[in-house]
């Protein structure tokens, strides 16, 4: 084939997510080949770059013309479901594709999978990068943010094409050059993490408002779409205050109201949670958001629940103990001073994680420079983020961004209102897990003592892990218990 006719680039799989970053990239100039197992997704896609444009876009229908279409040195974006598949279409591939091409994976798997086939197509000479693709399907056909780690030279081969299709914000494209290994992927499930405790306090700051507040969601649409022209302004808030204002079409009332309570999950949220513990990172709001999804999952459950204890005496009143007599404007002022507090503390979370993994795998990571490719086309694009970037700038050794003097200032400033929101839906038995959380962890990170000291003396009592003392250097052990019973003040001394 002459290389006039051969395309730039190619991608495998042709779900929702595939046909619509396939038909981007086509619209932005770049000729590219695409591929499905099943060929009718071939004809489907070929059939929408006509209709959306004439694109540059071909199809082919088995893995050896499909490679044999492309220019060299080659690069093959692969959109399939994580795991398993992804193996099967690397095989696939590989077997027709020369030293110097590369694969893309632009699915949510995990980073260690990701290091393990860089090693594996090394062995044939092929370069690999993984990478994050956050925006959903809109995202995908109109501007993603991108996140890919691996090889540097597999990226400069395609890093025109990628600063094209992906979002653009006022300081570039929202993708970069994560790192080398499987950061792109790391970073991406850090990415998620953050987006679940982002949803889990909107969904919580929504619970106070509608059954402490009494607001209904016409109000709650209002609400919403004012915040979003303010510090919260957010592509998860703007599409909140969209989801209120639907109606039923086979029904009465708003379809927000007739939606199951259980939130559902892919695995993301999980993996960032158990890395955070791997790596002694505390990150609460993010594990208290994906405890939130486990415990929607048991509805039966909970409605027994919600039987037995009214059964025993619990009154369906304590939900609504704060309707009566509460000041609506404050409240809501309240609210998203509070909402906007702990998801600082989400982000902090999710950014020393980050920290933490690129200190243990050498990666390098530029904290502000990641803060910036969220600024557009992904799920967690919000305007703070741009004074994100700026915090890490001013300091990339920041150790929080709770201590960056604009983020501490705007802390101190809504904690009040943090602390009588959280004060009221305990109170009114709302839970918010997401924003106690949070503020469970300003409170504790903000204070010079802890009662840890307690801790490690009951530790050092019962398995001898000896302590440290403020007062002088060294590792202590102490005979607790007989030196209390010497002293008369051991157990039973009190009665």
């Amino acid at each position: 084939m002459e290389s006039a006719a051969l395309s730039r680039i190619g991608l495998a799989g042709l779900a929702v997510m595939g046909q619509n970053l396939a038909l981007n990239i086509a619209e932005k100039g770049f000729p590219i080949s695409v591929y499905n197992r099943t060929a009718s997704k071939v004809d489907e896609t070929v059939d929408r770059a006509h209709n959306e444009g004439s694109l540059p876009l071909t199809g082919q229908y088995t893995p050896r013309d499909f490679v044999l279409s492309l220019q060299r040195p080659r690069s093959v974006i692969i959109l399939v479901k994580a795991g398993a598949p992804v193996d099967q279409t690397i095989a696939a591939l590989s077997d027709h594709l020369e030293p110097g091409d590369c694969i893309i994976d632009g699915g949510n798997e995990w980073y260690e999978n990701t290091e393990r086939r860089m090693s594996h197509v090394a062995e044939k000479g092929l370069l690999y990068l993984g990478m994050g693709v956050s925006g959903g399907e809109d995202g995908a056909r109109h501007g993603p943010s991108l996140m890919p780690g691996g090889s540097h030279t597999a990226y400069t081969n395609v890093q025109d094409i990628l600063h094209k299709i992906a979002a653009q914000v006022e300081d570039g494209p929202c993708v970069t050059y994560i790192g080398e290994g499987g950061s792109g992927n790391f970073v991406k499930m850090v990415h998620n993490g953050i987006e679940y405790g982002d949803m889990q306090l909107i969904s919580e700051a929504y619970d106070v408002l509608k059954h402490v507040g009494g607001l209904s969601n016409s109000e709650l649409a209002d609400i919403f779409a004012e915040w979003n022209r303010g510090e919260l302004e957010s592509f998860l808030i703007e599409i909140t205050a969209d989801i209120f204002k639907v109606k039923d079409e086979d029904g009465e009332g708003f379809l927000v109201d007739k939606i199951l309570d259980k939130t559902g999950m892919k695995g993301t949220g999980k993996w960032t949670v158990q890395q955070a513990a791997e790596l002694s990172i505390a990150a609460p709001t993010i594990a208290a958001s994906l405890d939130c999804r486990y415990l929607s999952g048991l509805k039966e459950e909970r409605e027994s629940a919600a039987t037995v204890l009214k059964e025993a005496g619990l009154t369906d009143d304590l939900g609504r103990i704060g309707v009566s007599g509460v000041d609506k404007k404050r409240l809501i002022d309240d609210v998203r001073q509070a909402l906007y507090a702990s998801k600082i503390c989400s982000y902090a979370q999710g950014m020393n994680l980050l920290r933490a993994k690129s200190n243990e795998k050498g990666w390098n990571l530029n904290l502000g420079e990641l803060a910036r490719i969220w600024k557009g086309g992904c799920i967690i694009r919000a305007v703070f983020l741009d004074r994100i970037k700026k915090a890490y700038q001013r300091n990339p050794n920041l150790a929080s961004l709770i201590v960056d003097p604009e983020f501490a200032r705007e802390m101190v400033q809504r904690q009040a209102a943090w602390r009588r929101v959280v004060g009221l839906a305990v109170s009114a038995g709302i839970s918010t897990p997401g924003m106690c959380a949070s503020l469970a962890y300003f409170d504790t990170y903000r204070r010079a003592r802890l009662p840890a000291n307690l801790v490690q003396a009951q530790r050092d009592l019962f398995g001898a892990h000896t302590y440290e003392r403020v007062d002088r250097p060294g590792a202590f052990h102490t005979e607790w218990t007989k030196l209390a019973r010497k002293s008369g003040t051991g157990v039973g001394a009190l009665n």
